[in-house]
């Protein structure tokens, strides 16, 4: 799932009140992991709410709905971003941010993050890919694709470091793109 879809997605309660909208993704775990999201009110001039919505406090994220118990589950913003930056996250935001190999090949820029969540709706949500604009190194400069990230990434303010054989491992579109992480991610521990 790209993270552009979860935008001003609403947050319902499992009683069925729509209490908010996904405003923005909080990265944790050196941006290997969605911590939270940062919340806006529901409606055309509601603006940013002041609480937030940890990612251990959601039932469950499907394409139309992110799940609460109760609302009593959010916190205050500045509680979740300082959570999610005490684990690793640089609490930045990835997209427009360069792409490059350990070997010093610039792959691309970050225009979407791509996110899977394990163990059913509400397991460990992982960033496992960037939808990035390619550069010459891919051989197809200016067009989209995703490539697929290992499960530590070292991320700073302007770069994401990827080891070069991720570009092996590219991909066009979201079928089949996560049997390339696992491919990906298995290489990389086969040659540790």
């Amino acid at each position: 799932m790209r993270t552009s879809a979860l935008e001003k997605l609403p947050v319902v309660t499992m009683g069925g009140e729509d209490i908010a909208q996904i405003k923005d993704v909080v990265y944790s775990a050196g941006g290997g992991q969605v911590g939270g999201f940062t919340l806006a009110g529901r409606g055309i001039f509601a603006g940013p709410l002041k609480t937030a919505l940890a990612w251990s406090s959601v039932s469950s994220l499907g394409s139309d709905a992110v799940m609460i118990t109760t609302e009593s589950v959010l916190e205050a913003t500045d509680a979740v971003l300082d959570r999610s930056a005490a684990s690793g996250g640089s609490g930045g935001n990835v997209l427009g941010s360069q792409v490059l190999t350990d070997g010093g090949s610039d792959l691309g820029k970050v225009i979407d993050v791509i996110i899977e969540v394990s163990q059913g709706g509400a397991g460990q949500c992982d960033v496992v890919g960037y939808e990035i604009e390619a550069s010459e190194a891919l051989g197809s400069n200016g067009t989209n694709v995703l490539i697929p990230l290992p499960d530590t990434i070292a991320v700073s303010g302007e770069h994401l470091i990827v080891p070069a054989s991720a570009k092996d491992f590219v991909g066009h579109d979201l079928a089949g793109f996560g049997a390339a992480v696992e491919q990906f991610r298995a290489q990389l521990e086969a040659d540790r």
